[in-house]
Order: C-alpha cells, then structure tokens, then sequence
C-alpha cells in the first residue's frame, strides 16, 4: 500500500463539498516549482461548493454531481464519480473536505489509492463534531491526521498527524481554525510524500516514510506554536 509511481507528475482528484480552503493549499503547493503533483480533477457532490470556483479559476476541470436523489443510490453514485476520477486520468483520490461517506466499493475500487484529511488526532474522536468532542474530554493537545482510507470510517493508516495545543479559552470555532491552518500544511507534505513513493504500509498498517527530513517534520508540526 502507498507505493504510488508515476513518470512525470502523480494526477490528483480531490474530492471536497465546500470552499476548498485545503483544494487550495494543495493547488499552491502544485504551482511550486519543482512539486512532484498536479490537480487534474476537482468534484463535489455540492452544486454550489465555492472550490469548484477556485479550480475554474485555476484551469482545472470542475465536476459536480448532486448525491441527493441520485438514482440508483450510493453505490450508483459513487460509480458514476469513480467513471469521473477514471476520465480524468488521477492517481491518487484527495478527500479534502468530502462530507460524504463513500461506499466500500468505491474505496475498494481506488484501494492505496484514497486518502483523507480528519481534523483530529486519529484514533481518538472519528466521525463528526471532533473540536466539540476534544474540548469536551479536556485534551490538552488536538490536530489533525491524513490517512488512507478504509471501508470502517476515519480508521485506516495513519500516514502523518499534527499537533496543536488547546488553549485556555477555545471553543470549537477557535481551535477549528488553529487546527485548519496545520491541514493546510500537512496534506500538501504528505501527498508529496507520496508522489516521490516513499510511503508504505507494512502488514499491520504501521505506515513509514522514508528519509522523512527533520524540517518536513516540524513544518507540519509546530507544538510550540499556538498560531
């Protein structure tokens, strides 16, 4: 698992459901020079998400589909954007702020190939509400984790996490907005990763990264600095 290889660029489709504030840091980090992936596809499942503005605007092909109603179902809905990612020729499906549930046929279908963005450090608070939650269970420390994506929700390995401390006086809105910020960071460092192959998973899902830099680390990582 991981081991994606590709001769010029690693093809991404990122899949989002609102303003794509991560589309976007992932589309810079693309513009850079010398960036081993490009953005060949962004879809919503939401007619009206603001980052299928920001893929136009950009040249990129926008796709939208709208899930509710669709029929057939989830299965047929997600064969028709898997039709979509398929067309476009990507290597690599991004969920960056997908606000849908996938079924296990289209995970199986792009197996290895599928990774996530949850705005908590996984395992603890999967699902929905995670900075509520967090703040709830009196954590000191909260982040992010991007990770590949299995058919059981938010649990598959785990490829890279950051780390932000929870501050006197948070609510969900403001520790949202410090976690946000490290997202923006870590996806575009960890699809890197993963387009220069140096990403595996071992047969107990413990993923290693290769040669992974001290500086690539603490980017994505700063503790110390409650942004």
């Amino acid at each position: 698992m991981g081991q994606v290889t590709n001769r010029t660029k690693l093809k991404l489709a990122v899949l989002i459901s609102g303003g794509g504030s991560n589309l976007q840091a992932i589309m810079d980090a693309c513009n850079a020079p010398g960036y081993p992936a490009e953005v060949v596809l962004v879809f919503s499942n939401q007619l009206d998400a603001g980052g299928l503005d920001r893929a136009r605007k950009a040249g990129i092909r926008a796709e939208a589909i709208a899930h509710k109603g669709y029929p057939g179902g989830r299965e047929a809905y997600d064969t028709a954007v898997s039709t979509l990612i398929e067309q476009s020729g990507a290597d690599l499906v991004v969920l960056a702020g997908y606000l849908r549930l996938v079924s296990e046929s289209f995970v199986t279908r792009w197996q290895d190939r599928l990774i996530n963005i949850h705005p908590s450090l996984l395992p603890s608070f999967k699902g929905l509400h995670v900075h509520q939650k967090a703040l709830d269970a009196g954590v000191k420390f909260a982040g992010c984790t991007v990770h590949y994506v299995v058919p059981e929700v938010d649990s598959g390995p785990i490829i890279a996490q950051a780390v932000v401390p929870v501050l006197p006086g948070d609510d969900a809105g403001k520790l949202a907005q410090r976690i946000l910020k490290q997202e923006h960071k870590i996806y575009p460092q960890v699809i890197r990763w993963i387009a220069e192959g140096r990403v595996s998973v071992d047969a107990n899902a413990i993923v290693t990264v290769t040669d992974a830099k001290p500086a690539e680390i603490s980017a994505i990582n700063p503790v110390l600095d409650p942004g």
